[in-house]
This record gives C-alpha cells, structure tokens and sequence, in this order.
C-alpha cells in the first residue's frame, strides 16, 4: 500500500539547510496497522505531508496504491483519508452538514453520500447527534465525526496524525474503540503517529524516527524482545553511586539508565550474562530501598532509540517535523 524509497526533505534558507528527513525507506501492506513514532522534530508530519502530496521531496519517492505521490497527486489524495491534529471541522454546521459538504467536494453522488454518512455515524456511535451544531459536541465526538467524515468517500488509507491529542482518558480510549470497529468492518490500511505509546502497542508494526532517520522498525513484540527480557526499577538513596557502578561492571548499559523520580534507576537488564534480575541486584554493594523487575514495553524501547520520552503533546515545528 505505501512504499516510501530513499525519502528526503531539506528545508533550504539564508541560513543553512535543515535535513528534516533524511532518506527514510519503509513499506505498509495491505490492510496494516502501522504505527509512526517519533519526538518532536524528528520529521513525522514532514513524512505525512510528503505522502498526501502537501510537500514535495527533495529526493526519493513514495508510492501509495502503486501511484507516485508526486506525478498523480489528484489520484492518491483520493485513496486517502486523512485526520490532522490540528481540528478541522466547521462548528457552525451540523455533523449531517459537515458530512454533506466533505462528500460534494469528492463529488459523491447524493445517494452515495447519504447511505455512506448514514453507516459511518452509526459506526462512530453519533448518529442520534446528526442534526446537532457542531460546535456543541464534545472532544471525543468531533474526532469521532472528523473520522466519519475521513471516511466518506471511501479510502484505501486512513493516516491518522496525532487522532486522539488533548482528549481526556475515556475519550481516548471511546475514540479507538471505534476506529478499531471501523477497520473490522471496513477493511483499510491504517498509518499512525501518536504520543501515546500504548496506542501503537496494538498496530502490526512499528517505526520509529529520531532526527530525520528511522533508528528502529519491527513488531512490538520484537522491538521488546531486542531491548531486554527484564526491566529493573531500583531505588537508592545513591542513585549515582549506582549509575558509577552498573556502567563500570555493565558496560553494555552505557547510555541505557534512566532517572526516575529522586533516587530510582531504571535499566535493562544487561544481555549476554548468564545472570538473572536477582543476582545483580543481589550484587550491587550499595543500601537498595525497593527494587522490581518487569518485562520491557514501548516506551522503553522508545528511550533506548531516541534518547528521550514522548513528553510533549505540542504540534511540530515546521523544518524539522
């Protein structure tokens, strides 16, 4: 469905180039849930915005459906459904009015048009709230309409970017609920990218940017199973005591400890020992206060690539998203 070779992106000004991609390959099947994850700037809606034809690369190619973005963008926009972080509906009109309008712009026909918005507001769970003004919906249902109206006419691919920002938990949680219920029953390739990790635990594959690269791509069972079996927590009142230690006797942790809180480090388990979590904390000569060990999830994964967590839920800058 999508297959991005070589993809490129410089930002050119009086004051230096600004690589905000640089050459990304990756592929989505079919019917994938994939999964695009990245900190602020490190080119995520770059990459969406050369996929819908919004940006031109500087070099490479993204073919989505077998058509090249560059040469047919009228044709891929039409196998594109697309919702942006930023909303995007007219409050003053109705959810059937903004529905309406969206599917006379992709010139459906009428009857084409009200048995599609019919079914999609009945998946989505608003279609009591069909002749509301917009405007008086909450968070939650003006994403779950801004899905719908995506939708309308049809496509092959649904990018989602940033789908569920600025939503309280319940919120999120009914958003998903539904976009799950339409992949079921529609069937369509669904791409990704979002601050919250656990999100993008249920998507068939992951790839993961930092500064304009891809460092990481794979299941996210895989991506675990390659960082550690074992996540320590451990808490002291020497904090960097510990840190001088386990770099010194695990040199294999160099760069993988993480702070949290006061006094507790956060590591893998270090690979190639035929040590369990046990013996090395039962090794350690310093006073340990708590100690737990779990398996390893996204967002460990996530830190160990890039360095840092998904801490902001701010929109990218331009030049290096």
């Amino acid at each position: 469905m999508i297959e991005a070779k070589n993809l490129k992106k410089i930002y050119r000004s009086r004051r230096g180039d600004r690589v905000a991609v640089d050459g990304i390959s990756f592929t989505v099947g079919e019917g994938e849930f994939f999964s695009f994850l990245g900190p602020n700037g490190a080119g995520k809606t770059t990459t969406i915005q050369m996929m819908v034809a919004l940006l031109a690369p500087t070099s490479g190619e993204i073919i989505i459906d077998g058509l090249n973005v560059v040469t047919s963008p009228h044709e891929v926009r039409q196998r594109i459904g697309i919702i942006f972080q930023d909303p995007s509906l007219d409050d003053r009109l109705t959810a059937w009015e903004n529905l309406e309008f969206h599917g006379r712009l992709y010139g459906i026909d009428s009857r084409t048009r009200n048995k599609r918005s019919n079914f999609l507001l009945d998946v989505m769970g608003i279609s009591e709230r069909r002749n509301d003004l917009v405007r008086t919906f909450s968070g939650g249902m003006k994403r779950r309409l801004e899905i719908a109206r995506g939708l309308l006419h049809s496509p092959r691919l649904l990018i989602l970017d940033e789908p569920t920002l600025g939503l309280d938990p319940h919120s999120r949680r009914s958003v998903w609920e539904y976009i799950h219920r339409v992949r079921r029953e529609v069937g369509m390739t669904v791409f990704l990218t979002t601050h919250y990790l656990e999100e993008a635990d249920s998507s068939d594959r992951v790839a993961i940017m930092s500064s304009g690269k891809i460092v990481a791509q794979g299941t996210p069972d895989r991506l675990k199973k390659d960082l550690s079996s074992e996540m320590l927590s451990v808490e002291t009142e020497n904090p960097d005591s510990l840190n001088a230690y386990l770099i010194s006797h695990y040199s294999s942790l160099e760069g993988q400890i993480r702070r949290e809180g006061d006094g507790t480090l956060l590591f893998p388990l270090p690979p190639g020992l035929d040590l369990s979590p046990w013996d090395l904390l039962r090794s350690i000569p310093l006073p340990i206060r708590e100690a737990s060990v779990r398996r390893p999830n996204l967002d460990d994964v996530f830190i160990y690539h890039t360095g840092s967590g998904l801490k902001s839920e701010n929109a990218d800058k331009r030049g290096g998203r």
